[in-house]
């Protein structure tokens, strides 16, 4: 999983989040929020092997190293490898937006 930080969140147009809190845009927010989601438990040594990855939604992200940082799509990894007893985390600064 891709968590955002709080920053993450703040960088997002005013009103965004309130507007995907919505019950009208439920599928927007289902979207993203399953847009941060990959299957099974990959660990930050993966991640980095792989140029892409598919998410729970069925959109691929990108995956790249640039300047010893691995971004998913256009947002750096600023924290990797939390376990869960469901998987992994890696934090993220950037809200992962589909296309």
């Amino acid at each position: 999983m891709f968590a955002p930080t709080d920053e993450a969140f703040a960088k997002l147009p005013d009103g965004t989040v309130e507007m995907l809190l919505m019950p009208e845009n439920k599928d927007k927010l289902v979207a993203i929020l399953t847009y941060h989601v990959v299957a099974g438990k990959v660990s930050a040594a993966d991640v980095v092997t792989l140029n892409s990855a598919t998410t729970a939604n069925g959109s691929d992200v990108n995956i790249n190293v640039r300047d010893d940082s691995v971004f998913i799509n256009d947002s750096r990894v600023v924290m990797t490898d939390i376990r869960a007893s469901n998987g992994i985390i890696h934090v993220v600064d950037t809200v992962i937006l589909p296309n």
